[in-house]
C-alpha cells in the first residue's frame, strides 16, 4: 500500500461512520478516495454496483476511474464488476438513473449550456423568454438574445434552490412552466432537469408514483456508499439528490474545501459544507493539510490568502508544505507595469526565458527542462483582459491554447473561417475572403482556391431545390477544407502551428454543431444568414465563459484559462495577471441581473448570485494555488479608465508576504532542452469510440483529439430509438412481461425520436421501425423469457490512463443453454465485418471482466429485413488476441501515433471526416455526393 499520512489513514479507514474529509489544495485527494474506495470493496458482501463516487467533471471522474482501478490492481483486489461501480458526475448518473428505469426519457437528449441557449434564443416566444416580466421599469419583459443567458439563469434557479414561490412574480412562473413544457415536448434535458427529475422520483410517495417506486426500490436496494468529492460547490438541489440516495442508511462521504468553493454564481451554497457535521448524525471529521503540490513559498502564500476570509466564515484548517518543490528567492514575483501592454510584454519575455529551466515533475524523478505547456496565465476574465497579452504572443509566435473555446472568434484562423459564411450570405465579397485566408497565413501551397470557391458558390445557391437537409453547414465546411487542400500536413509553418491550427479548426466544427443541432431543420437560405449573424454577434458572448475543451488534445503551447476554468489543475509557472480593483476581486455587475427576474426575498442567501469579497478571496486562492514552484503575480492601470486604474487588494497582500520579491530578479538560467510533459488525459471511451480506433487511428484523432464533428444526418436517432424499443421490451421481460407484435406500435411511438428527419423521412422512419420491432417480437417471441440483461454496464480496462466503457445491447441464454452477447444493428450503413467482430469480442471481454464468466457466442442481430446475422463461437484464442488489439491501440493512443492508413480503402468510403485527411479520389467524391443528396 502507498505510504500514508496520519490523517489521510485515518480517512481511509473510516467506512461506517458518515465521513467529512476536508482537503486543502494539493493534498492529494484523490488518491485518499480511490484507496478508501478499494478499503470498501475489500469488505466481505460489498459489490462495486454499492458505490456511487461524484466528481464534478468528466476529467475528474476519468482520473479517479484510473486511480481506483491502479490501487485495486497493485493490492490485488478483484476488479470484476467495476463497471457497475458510478464514477462520474451528479448530472450523468441522474441521467443514467431516469433512462434506465424511465422508459419515457430513453429518447431524451441532454441539451449543453451553449445548446440550451440556442435552444431558447430560436424559440423565443414559445420558450417564455420574450414573455418574461421583470421589475425593471426601463425593460418591462426579456429581451431575444440579450437576456437569454439571464434567462437560462433564472429557469435553474426555480428549480435548484430554495424558493418562496409566492413571491416570484406570477408572469415568470408562466414563462418558466411554458419552457419546462417546450424542453419536454421536444425531448430534451438541460443539466437541471436531469437531477431535478432523478430529485422528484427519490423524493415522490412510492406508493402514489409507480416510477417513484421503482427508482427507490433500485436505490434501496442497491446503494451503500456515495462518495461526493468538490462538496462544497453542491447546490441545494444537488443536495437534496445526496440525501434522496441515503436515505436508506447508505454510507456518506463529502470532501472538499471550503476555501475553494468558486461556483456561487451557479448557485452553490458553501453554508452545505460549513455545516454538513450538523445536519448529519454522527459525523466524523479528517483534515488533510499537507499540501505535495506546491513549494513552501507558494503554499504559506495560499494560506495567507485564505485566512483573509472571516474565520467564522471558514472551516478550521492550516495548509502545510509537504511536498519536494524547492523554494528559492524570485520564484515568486509581484510586479507592476505602466500599462496593458508593457504587462504583457514583460510575462512573454519571462514565458521565452524559463524555456529549458530545470523542474521535477515529482520526488526521484529526472529533471527536465520546461516547455511552452508548463506556463499557465489565468486570468478573473479572459474574455475582458486577455487582448494584449493574445496579441503579444502572436506578435512573438508563441504557441497558446486559449482552454474551451473562449475568444476562439478572435484568433485570425476563425476571423477567416467566419468569413466563408459572410461570404455564402453575400456579407462581404471574395477579395475581402481571399484577404483574410492570406492575413491568416490559412492557404497551403497547394491550394487551390478557385475549387474552394466553387464549393461556396454551390454551397449558397438556395434556388437548387433539393430538401433542406442538404444544406449542411457542417458538411459546407468540410468539403470547403477539403477543395482548399487545407490539412494538418499542409498547414503553412511548422508542425507546432500545424497541431494549433487543426485545434482551433476542430473547435469551430463543435460550434457548427451546436448552431446546427437547434437550427438544422431551417429554411436554408435563413439557416445560413442565421449562423452568420450569430457568429458575427452572439457567438463570442455564448462561449465567453465556456469551459469545456472539445478534445483530448493537450498541444505543447502556453495555456490561456479563467480561475475557474483552471479548478483542479497545477502547472510549474503560474502568472495572475490583470490585478485591478473593481477586476479582481470582481465589482457586482450593474444592468438587469437575476433579481430583477425573480425578488431576491424569495431566494435563500441570495448574496451568493452577487458575488462577495470573500468569494474573490476563494477565487483568488484557487489561482494561487495552482503553481507548482513559479508564481508571478501583475498589476497594470488602465489608462484613461478611473474604474481599472488601482491595484487589486490581493495584489497589495501578496506584495507584503515575505515570499514575494516587489522588483524583477533575473529569470534562472536554462540548462536543459524544453521538453513538454507527455501527459494524455485519462480516457474513457465507448465502444463506438474504439471502434474508430481501431478502424482507421487519424480518424480517431481528427474526432477526439482535435474535436471535430461529423455532419449531421437526417435519420439521426432511428436506430436508438430501435434500441431503446427493444430495450423497454427486454427489461419488461425481466419483470416477467412478454410483450407481443401488437406493442410494436406503442413502443416506437414512445420511442423514436428523429428531430432532423423531413416530415415524409419521418413518416417512413416510423414505419420501418414499426415493422422492424413487430418482427423481432414475432421471430423472438420465445428469446424474450430467455433474457438475461438487457443493456448492460460493461467496462474494460484498456491500458493504463485508458478505459472503455459501454452497454451491450442484450445478453441471453439460447435453448442450447448457452450464453450469447447480442449487438443489434439497424442501419443500410454497416459498419467493417471485422470491425463489427471485434467489437463483440470487446464485448466478450467486457462481459467476462464484469461477471467473471465467458460468453459461449457473439451475435450480430439486423433488424432490416434483409440484413445478415453474425454468429460465432466465443473462443479463447480470439479473446486473448482482441485483448492484445485493444492493448496495441491504447498504446498508440497515448504514444500519439495515430497514422493514416496507408492508401484509400473502404473504411475511408465509410469515413464522414474523409475530406480532413487526403485526397478523395473522383469517383467516391461522386459517391459521396450522390449518398449526402447533392
Amino acid at each position: 500500500m502507498t505510504a500514508y499520512t496520519e490523517a489521510q489513514a485515518q480517512a481511509i479507514d473510516c467506512l461506517d461512520e458518515p465521513l467529512q474529509i476536508i482537503a486543502c489544495a494539493g493534498s492529494g485527494k484523490t488518491q485518499v478516495i480511490s484507496q478508501r474506495v478499494a478499503e470498501i470493496l475489500k469488505q466481505p458482501k460489498v459489490e462495486p454496483r454499492n458505490i456511487i463516487a461524484f466528481t464534478f467533471t468528466e476529467k475528474a471522474a476519468a482520473e479517479l476511474k484510473e486511480r481506483i482501478h491502479t490501487v485495486l490492481e497493485t493490492e490485488g483486489v478483484s476488479t470484476q464488476g467495476i463497471a457497475e461501480m458510478y464514477v462520474g458526475t451528479m448530472h450523468g448518473y441522474a441521467l443514467d438513473l431516469v433512462q434506465r428505469l424511465v422508459p419515457e426519457t430513453f429518447k431524451f437528449s441532454v441539451l449543453t449550456d451553449i445548446t440550451t441557449r440556442l435552444f431558447i434564443d430560436r424559440n423565443s416566444r414559445k420558450s417564455g423568454l420574450t414573455e418574461c416580466p421583470t421589475l425593471s421599469p426601463g425593460t418591462p419583459r426579456l429581451r431575444r438574445f440579450l437576456h437569454s443567458k439571464l434567462y437560462m439563469q433564472a429557469t435553474s434557479v426555480l428549480r435548484e434552490d430554495t424558493i418562496d414561490e409566492e413571491r416570484v412574480p406570477s408572469g415568470v412562473l408562466k414563462s418558466h412552466w411554458e419552457y419546462m413544457r417546450l424542453l419536454y415536448d421536444n425531448a430534451y434535458f438541460d443539466f437541471t432537469e436531469m437531477i431535478n427529475l432523478a430529485v422528484q422520483l427519490l423524493e415522490a410517495d412510492p406508493a402514489e408514483d409507480a416510477e417513484a417506486g421503482l427508482v427507490q426500490r433500485h436505490i434501496r436496494d442497491a446503494i451503500r456508499y456515495v462518495v461526493v468529492d468538490e462538496y462544497q460547490d453542491v447546490n441545494p438541489l444537488q443536495e437534496r439528490l445526496i440525501r434522496g440516495l441515503v436515505q436508506f442508511s447508505a454510507n456518506l462521504c463529502v470532501v472538499g474545501d471550503d476555501d475553494q468553493t468558486i461556483y456561487q454564481w451557479r448557485g452553490s451554497e458553501v453554508s452545505n459544507i460549513l455545516t454538513f457535521s450538523d445536519r448529519y448524525a454522527g459525523v466524523r471529521q479528517v483534515t488533510l493539510d499537507d499540501n505535495f503540490r506546491s513549494s513552501k513559498g507558494v503554499v504559506e502564500v495560499g494560506r495567507s490568502v485564505a485566512e483573509l476570509i472571516p474565520f467564522e466564515a471558514r472551516l478550521s484548517k492550516a495548509m502545510v508544505a509537504a511536498g519536494h518543490q524547492d523554494f528559492a528567492r524570485g520564484d515568486l514575483l509581484a510586479l507592476d507595469f505602466a500599462d496593458p501592454d508593457a504587462e504583457a510584454s514583460w510575462i512573454c519575455e519571462r514565458i521565452q526565458a524559463m524555456r529549458g529551466v530545470a523542474f521535477v515533475d515529482g520526488p526521484g524523478a529526472d529533471p527536465r527542462g520546461l516547455s511552452w505547456s508548463d506556463c499557465a496565465v489565468l486570468f478573473r476574465s479572459v474574455a475582458r483582459d486577455a487582448g494584449p497579452l493574445v496579441d503579444e504572443m502572436r506578435r512573438r509566435n508563441i504557441p497558446f491554447v486559449i482552454k474551451g473555446l473562449n475568444r476562439l472568434f478572435d484568433s485570425p484562423e476563425i476571423h477567416a473561417i467566419v468569413g466563408v459564411f459572410r461570404y455564402i450570405v453575400s456579407q462581404i465579397d471574395g477579395v475581402a475572403l481571399r484577404n483574410l485566408f492570406d492575413d491568416a497565413s490559412l492557404l497551403p501551397p497547394c491550394c487551390d482556391w478557385t475549387a474552394a470557391m466553387q464549393v461556396l458558390n454551390e454551397g449558397r445557391d438556395f434556388d437548387r431545390g433539393k430538401r433542406w437537409g442538404v444544406y449542411n453547414i457542417q458538411r459546407l465546411y468540410l468539403e470547403f477544407l477539403e477543395a482548399l487542400t487545407l490539412r494538418e500536413d499542409t498547414v503553412p509553418g511548422d508542425p507546432a502551428r500545424a497541431e494549433l491550427v487543426f485545434y482551433q479548426l476542430g473547435k469551430f466544427s463543435q460550434a457548427i454543431s451546436d448552431f446546427e443541432a437547434i437550427y438544422f431543420n431551417t429554411d436554408p437560405e435563413q439557416k445560413y444568414r442565421s449562423f452568420a449573424d450569430w457568429l458575427e454577434h452572439q457567438a463570442p458572448d455564448y462561449y465567453a465563459d465556456a469551459g469545456a475543451d472539445v478534445g483530448y488534445a493537450a498541444p505543447d503551447a502556453v495555456v490561456i484559462s479563467t480561475v475557474h476554468q483552471a479548478k483542479g489543475m497545477q502547472w510549474p509557472v503560474v502568472f495572475v495577471p490583470c490585478l485591478r480593483n473593481n477586476r479582481f476581486p470582481a465589482k457586482r455587475q450593474g444592468g438587469l441581473g437575476l433579481f430583477h427576474v425573480i425578488p431576491d426575498t424569495a431566494v435563500a442567501s441570495p448574496d451568493r448570485y452577487r458575488g462577495t469579497v470573500d468569494d474573490e478571496t476563494r477565487l483568488f486562492y484557487v489561482a494561487v494555488t495552482r503553481a507548482q514552484k513559479y508564481l508571478f503575480l501583475s498589476y497594470s492601470p488602465v489608462p484613461g479608465n478611473r474604474l481599472y486604474g488601482r491595484r487589486s487588494q490581493f495584489f497589495d497582500h501578496c506584495a507584503r508576504q515575505s515570499w514575494f520579491l516587489t522588483r524583477e530578479l533575473r529569470a534562472p538560467s536554462p540548462t536543459l532542452q524544453p521538453h513538454a510533459k507527455q501527459e494524455l488525459p485519462n480516457v474513457s471511451l465507448s465502444f463506438s469510440e474504439l471502434k474508430y480506433l481501431f478502424e482507421c487511428p487519424y480518424q480517431f484523432k481528427l474526432r477526439f483529439l482535435y474535436g471535430f464533428n461529423p455532419p449531421l444526418h437526417e435519420a439521426l436517432g432511428y436506430g436508438k430509438g430501435l434500441h431503446d424499443a427493444l430495450a423497454e421490451a427486454h427489461k419488461r421481460a425481466l419483470d416477467g412481461d412478454l410483450v407481443g407484435p401488437s406493442a410494436a406500435e406503442d413502443l416506437v411511438d414512445r420511442h423514436l425520436h428523429a428531430p432532423y428527419a423531413y416530415p415524409a423521412l419521418k413518416a417512413a422512419l416510423r414505419d420501418a421501425a414499426i415493422k422492424s420491432v413487430e418482427r423481432y417480437l414475432t421471430e423472438h417471441a420465445a428469446d424474450l423469457e430467455r433474457t438475461i440483461h438487457s443493456e448492460k454496464q460493461i467496462q474494460v480496462h484498456v491500458a493504463p490512463g485508458i478505459t472503455v466503457d459501454g452497454r451491450i445491447d442484450l445478453i441471453r441464454r439460447l435453448d442450447s443453454d448457452e450464453v450469447a452477447i447480442v449487438d443489434f444493428k439497424s442501419t443500410a450503413r454497416a459498419q467493417d465485418e471485422d470491425v463489427t467482430r471485434d467489437q463483440l469480442h470487446v464485448y466478450a471481454v467486457g462481459y467476462q471482466e464484469l461477471t467473471g464468466r465467458r460468453a459461449d457466442l457473439i451475435e450480430v442481430l439486423n433488424l432490416d429485413e434483409q440484413g445478415k446475422t453474425i454468429r460465432e463461437l466465443v473462443e479463447d484464442p480470439l479473446l486473448s488476441a482482441v485483448r492484445g488489439r485493444i492493448k496495441t491501440a491504447g498504446d498508440a493512443l497515448r504514444d500519439n501515433d495515430l497514422p493514416r492508413l496507408p492508401v484509400w480503402d473502404d473504411k475511408c468510403s465509410q469515413c464522414d471526416l474523409a475530406e480532413l485527411c487526403r485526397d478523395i479520389p473522383d469517383d467516391q467524391k461522386r459517391a459521396r455526393r450522390v449518398a449526402n443528396g447533392r
